[in-house]
């Protein structure tokens, strides 16, 4: 028999953010996802990833608002994500990141959706660590 809730995967993820601007600047500028739907009126932008969506929401927005106060040094959105990155030309990646001055905090190989492979680990403008995961080696 099979299970009545079949996952296909991750289908958005949900951040709240401070500043609209600089994760804008972050998600689409530097890391190079669009902008999918921007919705001012309710404090909700939707950016893709792939198949997937990353949804920023404004802490001073109708639905940010409902969270309380936002991410900070005592109290987080989630741990982390992690976004594949195919091709993951490490140099390349790193060089792009240098450039627009955002620091890799961890490295090395971890576990995935596809086996072990390389990650690197970065910070948003809110504090959320992003892992940038490579393929199974």
């Amino acid at each position: 028999m099979s299970h009545p809730i079949a996952i296909q995967g991750f289908d958005h993820i949900v951040l709240r953010v401070r500043d609209k601007a600089r994760a804008l600047a972050f998600y689409r500028d530097i890391l190079g996802l669009a902008v999918d739907r921007d919705r001012p009126d309710i404090g909700l932008t939707h950016i893709r990833a792939g198949r997937q969506m990353i949804d920023l929401v404004t802490l001073d927005g109708p639905i940010g608002k409902l969270g309380g106060t936002g991410p900070g040094a005592d109290g987080r959105n989630l741990d982390h994500f992690a976004l594949q990155v195919r091709p993951f030309d490490e140099a390349a990646i790193r060089a792009h990141l240098a450039a627009h001055d955002v620091q890799i905090v961890e490295e090395g190989p971890r576990y995935g959706a596809d086996g072990d492979g390389f990650s690197l680990y970065i910070r948003d403008p809110d504090g959320n660590t992003v892992e940038l995961k490579g393929p199974a080696r």
